[in-house]
């Protein structure tokens, strides 16, 4: 809201009066009812429910992209391996490119509905898709419908996919207390890891155990047929949750409003254009950020045991047993990171990562191009020290960047735009980059690419660490921290 043109001081001490009574009303007092204290065992069991979800979706969907190879083989036909690698690259981005529409569709239901009931769909959704792919006949039993079939069911999950990060940073954002809140979110990511760990750690067991020449005739489909099961728990623990104090608070406030409101501005149409139009800066930021935090995230977690067998030699098995040792050490330090943006602020730790990056990709693959397995795992620890800066932080950092009326839709709208331009097109882009160019240094130079817009978003977005969500009233953890804000607001006697 506008408020107008800043009042003369001439005119401020001519009417003291009249203008604290203005001050007063733009910004009134807190009163205790307007302040949050977080139920801790709420927080707790919210977090678990969001966290597990989302390991769960990250479990299906960095399934394909540690089976890259193999898939290559079952649904395409012969021909280059690099042929056949790009063709199964070309269909994990085509997931991507409905992302967007998966935000668009699901981040305003959620701002609508409520975060909960849209989080369960789009666990339905996921574990749907995923398992349908472990059901599908190959390109050997018939034909061009193998690698068709195969798109669908990608695009299926894509689209679910677009519902799922926006929704469970949200979820977990209003839920934790303000100075606490990067601690909370972190867990998301640790989520995000163990699910990427978990996809990683069974397709290596399996490969193992059953060889090469095994998984591609049958055992691929296991890690996907594993996604129903899995689907299943993850629905039950979000089903039962509570939706979020901030948006049952929002709910409550607006109730007559929305009776109200206008019929084009109740559509999904009209969320839309309202977020485009009235948050495209945040929402210019959401994209940079998330576009070079998501370019060394699949960079690392899912490109690199690729790399590291097509351009290295390495057996598919070495490759991901690295990947999951470097994985389990992030997952051992990623809540630390959390409680370190909660004290320092959210900007230092994000910009440790990005010039992390920018500073340290080379080293680091100049270190993996050596193929020793120490030289390996010290450019691999370089770049997961740099990413998990970022991942202990963003979950905490992007959802205050947006109101509680629109985060939901703001924030799936940002992030699912900037994944689907940046982050599913990573593994992609780098291999053709490096066929095209013959240097295996493009993964270095793509990242630092990033790393440097990264730079760029951090130093142009606010600091909210320990700061109320925009829309929402404060969120304490303690009836002793609410009454301490209140009094803190009251106004000093005069005798």
């Amino acid at each position: 809201m506008d408020n107008g043109p800043e009042p003369s001081s001439e005119a401020v001490s001519r009417h003291p009066t009249l203008f604290r009574a203005i001050r007063r009303r733009r910004n009134p007092r807190l009163r205790r009812s307007d302040i949050t204290v977080t139920d801790e065992r709420a927080v707790k069991r919210a977090v678990k429910a969001a966290s597990l979800g989302n390991a769960m979706e990250w479990f299906d969907f960095g399934i394909y992209a540690y089976l890259a190879g193999t898939i290559g083989r079952v649904f395409f036909p012969s021909g280059s391996e690099t042929a056949q690698l790009l063709s199964s690259f070309a269909t994990f981005a085509v997931a991507f490119l409905v992302r967007p529409l998966g935000g668009m569709v699901f981040g305003p239901m959620g701002d609508k509905v409520g975060r909960k009931k849209v989080l369960a769909l789009t666990m339905i959704l996921m574990a749907i898709g995923t398992a349908a792919i472990g059901l599908l006949p190959t390109y050997a039993a018939v034909g061009f419908w193998s690698p068709l079939l195969l798109i669908l069911f990608r695009l299926l999950q894509g689209f679910s996919t677009g519902g799922e990060y926006g929704g469970a940073s949200t979820f977990i954002a209003e839920y934790a207390p303000d100075k606490r809140r990067g601690y909370f979110g972190s867990f998301l990511e640790l989520g995000t890891l163990a699910g990427y760990t978990g996809a990683a750690g069974l397709v290596t067991a399996l490969t193992a155990w059953l060889g090469t020449g095994t998984m591609d005739a049958w055992g691929w489909r296991i890690p996907f047929l594993v996604a129903g099961p899995l689907g299943i728990v993850g629905l039950y623990l979000r089903l039962k949750l509570d939706d979020t104090p901030a948006y049952l608070k929002l709910e409550e406030g607006n109730v007559h409003v929305n009776e109200a409101a206008n019929s084009v501005e109740t559509t999904a149409r009209g969320d839309l254009l309202r977020i485009f139009r009235l948050h495209w800066r945040p929402l210019v930021l959401c994209i940079a950020l998330v576009g070079a935090y998501n370019v060394t995230d699949y960079m690392l977690l899912s490109y690199m045991p690729t790399y590291l067998s097509d351009e290295l030699h390495y057996t598919e098995t070495h490759g991901l047993l690295i990947l999951v040792a470097t994985m389990a050490l992030l997952m051992l330090i990623i809540n630390q990171v959390g409680r370190l943006n909660d004290r320092f602020g959210r900007k230092p730790l994000l910009m440790t990562g990005m010039l992390g990056f920018f500073v340290l990709s080379a080293p680091a693959f100049l270190l993996v191009r050596q193929g020793s397995l120490l030289g390996v795992s010290a450019g691999m620890l370089m770049l997961g020290l740099s990413l998990v800066c970022l991942l202990g932080t963003m979950s905490a950092a992007l959802p205050a960047m947006f109101p509680t009326s629109v985060r939901y839709g703001s924030l799936s709208v940002g992030y699912n735009l900037s994944a689907s331009l940046f982050g599913g097109t990573t593994p992609l882009v780098i291999t053709a980059l490096i066929g095209a160019t013959g240097s295996e240094m493009m993964p270095a130079y793509y990242a630092m690419a990033a790393a440097l817009v990264g730079v760029v978003a951090v130093a142009c977005m606010k600091e909210t660490a320990q700061q109320p969500l925009e829309g929402s009233p404060p969120s304490v953890q303690t009836e002793k921290e609410a009454a301490d804000m209140v009094e803190a607001q009251a106004p000093t006697p005069r005798f």
